[in-house]
């Protein structure tokens, strides 16, 4: 499947899809590897069911239309889908919690919109997002790092917790789970705590928790190999980190005993996952350059909102559905001007002068 891609005034360029999403595929990698090196192996488990789920609901959809399914699965679109969806949810949420989730985010969000190129938010955190609002217990029952905890899981034992949701004998929920970095930092802080007394629980690493700091680096790694490959470009993850990082400076320097530093803010959570993966969709999102550089700015605001005084410690989901909305307002507001329309324009003023 090709789409052509216009470029003012006359060029005309073929980008491949299948070539695109599997760049995506591949920026991926180091950061999945290192979740699953820090976390075990419900990471791994969790994509091969989102995986398996995303492809044969979309062959079945594409099917009942009396379509060809393999050229649509073929693009991997589905596959990029399933994949951020599987890394953005805890690696013991139960199995047919995840198929609910990717179920709903290929059939309802993409499928019925029309497939690819027509759904208006991305699949995956509108995924991550309807788990949440469903099973917030389950949704934020995430792992420790494995270094944290007396024993590791395993393999057979990932599968038997994610499959049975029966822990294995002398394992217990308390000894392989543990609140976020940023929920943490959010408890503590709301108990009248100081950044100082946060950062001596144990897990801490140097700006964020054990693991989480890691991962975040090799998403940003991912995000890079991206930008070089011209398989996304600058304006939206720039502008989404300078935006977090103009903003939690200002708190940190206001108030450094109770405003963590901004590069916990950067590397916490879903941030760099969200700012070179997620926020930079190319249906979803705003596609004219000024306007990409407003939607990635404006993630970044709401992000830091959402964390500071929502509901959620998180936000990178909410704050991309959210903009996901505003993207149309955004691009027609900035669409660059035709070629001749400026002079056209000037020319009516006058006219319009000279009639007054």
């Amino acid at each position: 499947m090709r789409f052509p891609l216009y470029s003012s005034p006359h060029g005309i360029q073929e980008n491949h899809v299948t070539r695109l999403m599997a760049q995506v595929l591949l920026a991926l990698i180091p950061g999945i590897i290192a979740s699953w090196w820090f976390f075990g192996w419900g990471v791994l488990i969790q994509v091969a069911i989102a995986t398996l789920t995303a492809v044969a609901a979309e062959a079945a959809v594409i099917r009942m239309r009396n379509r060809d399914a393999l050229p649509v699965i073929k693009d991997l679109s589905a596959v990029v889908t399933a994949v951020l969806f599987a890394i953005a949810i805890p690696p013991f949420l139960p199995w047919w919690m995840t198929v609910a989730g990717i179920l709903f985010g290929i059939i309802i969000v993409k499928q019925l919109y029309g497939g690819l190129g027509y759904n208006p938010f991305n699949p995956a955190m509108a995924a991550y997002v309807f788990l949440l609002i469903s099973f917030p217990v389950e949704m934020t029952r995430w792992n420790a790092p494995l270094e944290l905890v007396t024993a590791d899981p395993g393999l057979l034992a990932s599968l038997s917790i994610i499959f049975t949701s029966v822990m294995p004998e002398g394992l217990s929920w308390d000894a392989i789970t543990m609140a976020t970095p940023l929920d943490e930092m959010r408890t503590r802080l709301e108990l009248g705590e100081m950044i100082y007394e946060i950062r001596e629980i144990p897990g801490w690493g140097d700006f964020g928790g054990i693991g989480r700091e890691q991962v975040a680096f090799w998403f940003m790694v991912g995000g890079i190999f991206m930008l070089w490959r011209k398989v996304i470009s600058w304006h939206i993850p720039l502008s989404m980190i300078a935006a977090m990082f103009i903003l939690s400076s200002a708190t940190w320097l206001a108030e450094p005993d109770v405003n963590p530093v901004p590069v916990f803010h950067i590397i916490g959570g879903g941030f760099m996952l969200g700012a070179f993966f997620i926020a930079t969709d190319p249906v979803s999102a705003a596609t004219t350059k000024k306007g990409q550089i407003i939607y990635g700015a404006l993630i970044g605001i709401l992000i830091y909102i959402i964390r500071n005084w929502g509901g959620y410690p998180d936000a990178v989901a909410f704050a991309v559905l959210l903009m996901n909305m505003a993207a149309p307002t955004i691009d027609y507001y900035t669409q660059p001007k035709v070629y001749g329309q400026a002079e056209e324009e000037d020319e009516q003023k006058k006219v319009t002068s000279d009639e007054n």
